[in-house]
């Protein structure tokens, strides 16, 4: 009779699937997926990982003007019914 020998392991797959470049990874706190740990942004979901890595973002120049109009125009109308 024939013995069926598995000589399939999980270990291996998981061993062969992996990303063994050297390179210590840690999972996204967003989506979970492995990243490289010193990657300010995660590659799969987008996110970046900290506070600090955020790229600077300020408001265009024509809405800061347009409020600083809209707030002097207010303040001289309600200064002026009075």
């Amino acid at each position: 009779m024939l013995e069926e020998t598995d000589d399939w392991d999980d270990d291996d797959l998981d061993a062969d699937l992996s990303d063994d470049d050297g390179e210590p990874t840690v999972p996204c706190p967003y989506c979970g997926e492995e990243m490289l740990e010193d990657s300010p942004q995660c590659p799969t979901c987008g996110n970046y990982i900290s506070a600090e890595q955020l790229p600077y973002y300020r408001q265009p120049m024509w809405v800061v003007v347009t409020a600083a109009i809209c707030l002097i125009l207010a303040l001289g109308w309600l200064l002026r019914r009075w």
